[in-house]
């Protein structure tokens, strides 16, 4: 009996064992289908929320609270400006001057006998200016003219007599030596009679007088300065970066200090710059058949280019972009906001021409400083902002 025990209790720890293992597998094997069911439990609830759940996108931008209300666009006040033809031009500052000018002298010496032109009278070319004195000029002429008429009688009997071999041909040489001389001196003092009475070498007017009746004058002392002024001559300098836009025949627009105006045409133009100012000097013929008197004052000058498509605006508008160039900000079909960049033609307090712009715009006037370009903006017609 004792000797089975031990085998009994051999046997049943086997037994033991045995069923402990069982029991294990028992366990692992339901374990994994408990997680083998929930994984394929999770993935149809994937595939299902998928299926009927809304779709997210990743944004840069945080999502707007629920329930908030889309932002308002910005107003701006706008005009619709056109285009149209414009004639830019090129403004100077110039000095009008006489169109010619010059100090009348004396050539010979002599006493003012009578004074035949005073001071701001117009006169015409060849006019008789004053009357000097003859001092015996004109026996100087007569007696000339004698020996003249004696040198060409004994010239024409000296040929015949040579004729007849009766002359030397020397003697012949000689008288007509002699005839020449005589007949410069007569022109010498036809010319010394002539100048007694000096003439206006121009049409004009006598700007001053320096003599009187009864004064006496050398040959150089100066009578008169006459000026014309029917014409003008007016300059200035242009700049070196718009020298290339004038040439000859160029209309131009002469304004004087008192209001009037004036026109004149191009008719110099330098060829190399004055090295002081870097510019090229100009010279316009005026017309001025009123005989208004501006020569020696200064003036405006603005010479006219070709005509061009511009856009007249106010300066209040231009703006500057980043790189520093004017601008200005309009709408485009989008109502967005765009910037466009101009060309200035000229600039005024009442406004600037202006190109580089399409031929109609819709230009912000009111608001420009608080949108960006690109921005959509509400715009607000001025015709119906004021009505």
């Amino acid at each position: 009996m004792q000797l089975f025990l031990p085998v009994f209790y051999q046997a049943g720890a086997v037994t033991r064992l045995a069923t402990q293992k069982l029991h294990s597998e028992f366990s692992m094997t339901k374990a994994k289908w408990g997680s083998l069911g929930l994984s394929v439990l999770v993935v149809i609830a994937l595939v299902v929320w998928m299926a009927t759940g809304d779709i997210k996108e990743a944004r840069n931008e945080a999502p707007d609270p629920i329930g908030a209300e889309p932002k308002a666009l910005t107003s701006v006040q706008v005009r619709t400006i056109n285009a149209r033809l414009h004639e830019p031009g090129i403004l100077l500052q110039g000095q009008l001057d006489p169109w010619q000018s010059v100090s009348v002298s004396a050539r010979v010496s002599g006493t003012v006998q009578s004074i035949e032109a005073d001071l701001g009278e117009q006169v015409q070319e060849n006019d008789a200016l004053l009357q000097l004195s003859d001092d015996g000029r004109e026996a100087v002429v007569a007696r000339w003219k004698a020996r003249v008429r004696k040198l060409d009688a004994d010239l024409a009997a000296a040929r015949t007599l040579r004729s007849n071999n009766l002359a030397s041909q020397s003697e012949l040489m000689n008288l007509e030596s002699e005839l020449a001389a005589a007949k410069a001196e007569l022109a010498s003092a036809r010319l010394a009679v002539e100048y007694l009475t000096p003439r206006a070498p121009f049409a004009g007017v006598i700007n001053s007088k320096t003599v009187e009746r009864g004064s006496l004058v050398q040959a150089g002392s100066p009578l008169f300065e006459l000026v014309r002024i029917d014409r003008l001559k007016a300059t200035g300098q242009v700049p070196q970066q718009s020298v290339g836009q004038v040439s000859p025949g160029q209309r131009v627009t002469v304004d004087l200090l008192d209001g009037e105006q004036l026109s004149g045409i191009v008719t110099f133009v330098a060829s190399a710059a004055a090295p002081q100012t870097r510019s090229f000097a100009v010279e316009v013929a005026v017309e001025n058949p009123d005989l208004l008197r501006v020569a020696g004052g200064s003036a405006s000058l603005r010479i006219a280019l070709p005509e061009v498509k511009a856009m007249f605006i106010s300066p209040a508008y231009l703006s500057l972009d980043d790189s520093g160039r004017p601008g200005v900000k309009y709408i485009d079909d989008e109502n967005r906001v765009v910037f466009g960049t101009v060309r200035l033609l000229s600039v005024s307090t009442e406004g600037a021409w202006v190109t580089g712009l399409p031929d109609e715009i819709q230009l912000i006037t009111r608001g420009g400083g608080f949108v960006g370009v690109g921005e959509k903006v509400r715009p607000v017609n001025v015709a119906d902002s004021q009505g």
